[in-house]
Parts: structure tokens; C-alpha cells; sequence
């Protein structure tokens, strides 16, 4: 069996599109797998090879579809081995985040459904209990392997049964506050638990804090190495095969308790094997077959894996592959925002010493990582923590620092209590950049950013902004790190509209929109990524005989309610247009501001997201479907006010 992969001509690239030139051999093992009973009776050459079929599959799938590559890579021989000593549905394996996850589903019934991967209708990116009873529980954000394990768990316990449970969770995600907190449960609890801790060093860029570090000793410390072998050479030479085997695992005991960190583990109340090679298929099933058979208490496994395995621009460039787009995506000249949104915050840094950035684990997701190499000492990657990260910013603001804090709309979700308790209670300067706000795309829902206007709108002292454009995200900033408030700007996925970036920054008026388009029919008010589809929809509009004015709210608190009332009062015909859901979103505030100063006569129109998760799919595909995009926003004006289409024609 042999297998050529090309790439671009520079394989270091983000994204190098991968083509399979010659597969001599048809997937002759991964073929016969239609559920994890038949792996039981290969043979170790045989796995070998399944493990190679499994990652050609993978890399074959994720070029054209879009997905994560790097991480997958990575766990495909501890999913083998996960499968062959465990019996899945009934024991039940819990993967943490669950981006990890796809050789996990090609071995579990889903393997001729792999090809619609990441398709809207087809197979999510992640672990999804709907999707197959292989799934336990559904995953999306790092840290919650553990505690839905042990609850799973727990309630086999009270259940009388005797399954076994298995979570397995990066070292990445191991640093997440909610992580140590079901660690620390399930060591005093003392329940039957598995944790297996893929260790990789990354999480989506390198790990950090101290747990890391002392991880990294057990992967780097030369000691241990050596130690091992001289032991393996020992044993190698002496009589009596068993004893022999014994006492090399006492002999190899005695040095993890002097060089490795299992003495943490077991002060927590878990027991700790390791460090296992996460690609020896007989070492990892070996450690989960003692693990599984151990006694009943907590047991951690800790496994060495390279994250990008058995492709090498993946292993050598691990974040840059760690997400990877379809290959028909098509190029943009338009910079990303989160670019603009890093060149800015830069700018920004340069010309006040004040202002910090703030980030958990997505340095390079957010932008922030040629920020970080121009001023390290004032760029924060506080890891999976963004309760942390935001209390963090919290505090430096007390002292007079200005904290820029870049996490995706869908992960500062996890921080609510922090910027209501922490931020907004004591009205600090904190500005939240939250990327990825409105429909995210094919991560699906668990990574949409629907909700984060809704969610932020009821707390006092906070301001709400969201850019038409990449140019206004540089001002809005600027106008935000001045404030002297809490504010949060947030802004969508993907390249910006190519608009010319003013070199100078300017301050907005807080709270204050623009008008964009004067028209007397009806006026369409829309906020963030709905402004240019707004307005052209107005133009197709204009050429049937509705006149539309469309006003840029830029802000969803505090509202612009001279603009807003100026408009309700001469169009009597209002529609409003976000990428955000309709429950407590822009909209929402809109009918609130009308109800409130009881204008009569004038009706509106409100257009979002729905009250239900999103599926995965393109972004373009639901902005169609939620007429979010310029067409669906035209026919929303004619069937909201059907009139306008009858004056029209007199027209």
C-alpha cells in the first residue's frame, strides 16, 4: 500500500490543499469496520495498517470538506485502542470538546456517511448524542469531558450498573477552571472513573501555564527516558520472563515516583499511569486494559501524542492545520476581521501603553499573534480559562490598564457571571472583542454566535457595538479602549468588504448610528454584518419603486433613539435586520424603545436568527435560509408591508 500527497507549493501554509495522486490499494481494513465489535479480532499488522487507512480518510475528507485536521491526526491509534478494550455504546467514552473525534465515528457506524462531514443535513464536526448512541454526550467547548463522565458515572453507580467510563481530554483543555473542578470532585468522591489525558502540548496554539510545565516534564525529561531504557535493556537480559517483566514494571514504578508528577494525581485521589505512547497500539491498550481492570477509583492514563501525526506540514505546523477550510474555499483579497481587528489592536498598543490584550488559547484564531511577538510582555494567553481571563482584565483595569479581552462570541458565554459580577458591577474600562459574533458556519451549534447582543444587552453599564465593516471595527475600537466603560464590539467571520482602512482613527459618538440611504417608504435599521445586505436590497428595492432608508445602527445599546424615532415617525414602517437571535436581540430593544415612547401607527418588522440552535453549514447557506442575505431582506419589505407593493405600481 502506498499513498503520494501533494500539497501547495509552499507546504508551511495555512491551509496547503491536499490531492491524492495514487491509493494503490483499495481501504481494505477500514472497510470491514462497521461498528468498534470488529476490531476485536485483527491482529496488530493489521491495526497498523487500519490506523494508516484511517488517516488517509481523514485527510482526504477534510480537504474538501473543511474540519480539524492536526487534532485527528493525532488520536488515531489511542481511538483504536480506546475501542478494542472498551465495549461501545455500553461502556461509554466521552470526548472532550469532541473536535477530535472523527476516526472515533468512522469506527463507529458512520464511516459511509464520513463524505458529508461538516454538510449541512450531514454528519457534525463534533460528538452529537442525536447523531449515534456511540456519542454519551455532546461536545463543542473544551474542559466538560470530566464532569460529564463523572455524572455519567455517578449515575451508573446509582443505577446498580457496571459500565466502565472513559474520558478522554487534552492537556489544553486539562488547564480550563471546570476541568481541575471535576478532577477535584472525582478524586473525593473516590467513583469508578477513566480520564485519559492526551497530551500534545497544544491546545489550538501551544499550552500554557503551569500545568502545562509540568507535563512537559514528563514529555521532555531526558531522565525519565533514560532511566526506561536501561531498565528495558536490564529486564531484556534476565531469566524468568514474568518475574523479570514484574519487576521492571516496580523498577519503573520506583522512578515515575521520584521523576514524574503521578505524586499530583495521587494527592488528588487518582491513580496514575503513564507516560504511554499515544501511536503504540499494544503500549495504550495495555495501560487501558490496566486502567479499566484497576480497582474502583479514579484512574488517570496519560498519553503522549503528536498532534498533525503521519502528515508532516500538520506535525510541523500544528496550528496552522489545526482548522482547515474546504478546498474550494474561495481566496479573498479582503483582509479577515480578526486580521483587522490584530493590525488595529496593535496600532493601538503602539500608541498607548496602557491598553493590554487578553486571550484564552486563541492567540492566533483572535489576531493576536504578531501582537504578542511585538509586545509580549503585554499580550495575556491565559489558556482555556476565559472566566479567568475576564476577571483577569478586571483587575488589571483597577490599576489603570485598559484590557482589550479577544475571545469568540460562542466561548465568552462561559465568562457571564465574571463580566456581570466582576466588569460591569464595578463599570471598569474592559473591551470585549468578540469574534465570530453572528452565524459561525459549519462548526455548527455549538459555535454559533447567536446569542451574544441578547446576552450582554440586559447588563447594566454595558455599551454594544457591532461594525458595518472592516474599517469601522478600527474606529469602534478606538472609540471603545476610550470609553471609560465596559464595551463590547463584536464582529463576524470571515474577510471584511474590502473598503479602504483610514489611517487615522477617529472617535464615534457613543451611541449614535448613521444614515446611509435617505428613501420614504420604509426603514430598514440594521446592525453589524446586515448593513451592506441592507443596502442592497434597498437598491433592488429602488428599481421595483419601494424607496427604502437604511441606517447603520452601530450600536444595539445605547440606541440611537433620535435616529430611530426620526425614522419610525416619517416611514411609518420599520424592519430591523441582525445576525443575532431575535429573543432579547437588537430588534427586541427596538420594539422596547417604541413601546416605551408610544408611537403610534407604526408598524414593524423584526429579522434574525431563530429561537433554536443552528446546525452546521455555510454561512451563506443560512443567511439565505434566515433571509439574512440582500435577497431574502428585499422579499421581507414586500411581505411585511405588502402595501408598499401596490403603490408601487401607481408609481
Amino acid at each position: 500500500m502506498s499513498c503520494i500527497i501533494t500539497s501547495s507549493a509552499d507546504a508551511s501554509a495555512p491551509y496547503a490543499i491536499i490531492a491524492f495522486l495514487r491509493w494503490e490499494d483499495s481501504l481494505v481494513v477500514l472497510d470491514k469496520i462497521d461498528s468498534p465489535a470488529d476490531l476485536k479480532g485483527l491482529g496488530f499488522a493489521e491495526l497498523k495498517r487500519l490506523a494508516a487507512e484511517i488517516r488517509q480518510q481523514l485527510i482526504q475528507t477534510v480537504s474538501l470538506n473543511g474540519g480539524h485536521l492536526a487534532s485527528n491526526l493525532g488520536v488515531v491509534e489511542l481511538t483504536i485502542a480506546l475501542h478494542r478494550v472498551f465495549t461501545s455504546p455500553e461502556d461509554k467514552i466521552v470526548w472532550d470538546v469532541g473536535h477530535q473525534c472523527y476516526a472515533h465515528k468512522l469506527l463507529t457506524g458512520r464511516r459511509d456517511k464520513f463524505g458529508t462531514l461538516r454538510q449541512y443535513g450531514g454528519l457534525s464536526g463534533f460528538t452529537t448524542r442525536a447523531e449515534s448512541p456511540h456519542d454519551p454526550f455532546g461536545a463543542g467547548h473544551a474542559g466538560t469531558s470530566v464532569s460529564a463522565a463523572l455524572g455519567i458515572a455517578l449515575a451508573r453507580d446509582l443505577n446498580k450498573s457496571s459500565y466502565h467510563v472513559v474520558a478522554i481530554i487534552g492537556d489544553g483543555s486539562l488547564g480550563a477552571g471546570m476541568a481541575f473542578e471535576a478532577v477535584n470532585h472525582a478524586g473525593h468522591l473516590g467513583t469508578k472513573l477513566i480520564v485519559v489525558l492526551n497530551d500534545n502540548g497544544m491546545s489550538i496554539s501551544p499550552s500554557v501555564g503551569a500545568m502545562s510545565k509540568l507535563l512537559n516534564q514528563v514529555r521532555f525529561d531526558a531522565r525519565y527516558e533514560f532511566a526506561k531504557k536501561k531498565v528495558r535493556k536490564t529486564v531484556a537480559r534476565l531469566p524468568f520472563g514474568e518475574l523479570a517483566w514484574e519487576l521492571s514494571k516496580r523498577i519503573k514504578s520506583r522512578f515515575e515516583s521520584v521523576l514524574l508528577p503521578n505524586i499530583f494525581w495521587e494527592q488528588l485521589g487518582f491513580s496514575y499511569l503513564g507516560p504511554v505512547d499515544g501511536h503504540n497500539i499494544k503500549e495504550l491498550e495495555a495501560a487501558l486494559t490496566r486502567a479499566r481492570d484497576f480497582e474502583s477509583k479514579p484512574v488517570l492514563v496519560h498519553v503522549l501524542t503528536r498532534k498533525g501525526k503521519g502528515y508532516a506540514v500538520a506535525e510541523a505546523n500544528a496550528t496552522k492545520f489545526h482548522g482547515v477550510p474546504p478546498n474550494d474555499a474561495k481566496a479573498k483579497d479582503a483582509p479577515s476581521y480578526s486580521q483587522v481587528f490584530g493590525r488595529t489592536v496593535l496600532r493601538l498598543m503602539q500608541q498607548n501603553k496602557r491598553v493590554v490584550a487578553i486571550t484564552a488559547a486563541m492567540l492566533d484564531g483572535t489576531g493576536l499573534t504578531s501582537v504578542a511577538a511585538h509586545f509580549p510582555d503585554r499580550v495575556f494567553d491565559v489558556g482555556i480559562c476565559e472566566q479567568h481571563a475576564v476577571t483577569l482584565a478586571a483587575g488589571l483595569a483597577t490599576q489603570g490598564f485598559i484590557p482589550i479581552v479577544a475571545i469568540y462570541s460562542t466561548f465568552l458565554q462561559r465568562a457571564y457571571d465574571q463580566i456581570i459580577h466582576d466588569v460591569c458591577i464595578q463599570n471598569l474600562p474592559v473591551v470585549f472583542a468578540l469574534d465570530r459574533g453572528g452565524i459561525v458556519g459549519d462548526d455548527g451549534k455549538t459555535h454559533q454566535g447567536a446569542f451574544d447582543i441578547s446576552y450582554l444587552r440586559a447588563i447594566p453599564n454595558m455599551i454594544i457595538a457591532a461594525p458595518k465593516d472592516e474599517d469601522e471595527l478600527q474606529h469602534l475600537l478606538y472609540t471603545a479602549i476610550n470609553a471609560g466603560q465596559p464595551v463590547a464590539v463584536r464582529y463576524p467571520r470571515g474577510s471584511g468588504h474590502g473598503v479602504a482602512l483610514a489611517s487615522d482613527f477617529r472617535l464615534l459618538p457613543l451611541g449614535k448610528g448613521e444614515m446611509l440611504k435617505e428613501g420614504g417608504d420604509v426603514g430598514i435599521l440594521a446592525i453589524g454584518s446586515a448593513v451592506y445586505p441592507a443596502l442592497t436590497a434597498a437598491e433592488k428595492l429602488g428599481k421595483e419603486g419601494i424607496h427604502c432608508t437604511v441606517a447603520n445602527a452601530r450600536f444595539a445599546k445605547p440606541l440611537d433613539s433620535e435616529l430611530i424615532m426620526g425614522l419610525a415617525a416619517s416611514t411609518k414602517r420599520l424592519l430591523t435586520v441582525e445576525e443575532n437571535a431575535l429573543a432579547g436581540g437588537f430588534g427586541s430593544a427596538v420594539l422596547e424603545l417604541l413601546g416605551k415612547i408610544k408611537l403610534e401607527g407604526v408598524k414593524v418588522e423584526c429579522l434574525g436568527l431563530p429561537d433554536r440552535f443552528i446546525e452546521h453549514g455555510t454561512q451563506e447557506l443560512f443567511r439565505a435560509m434566515f433571509k439574512l442575505d440582500s435577497e431574502g431582506i428585499a422579499k421581507c419589505v414586500t411581505a411585511a408591508f405588502p402595501e408598499l407593493v401596490g403603490e408601487a405600481s401607481f408609481r
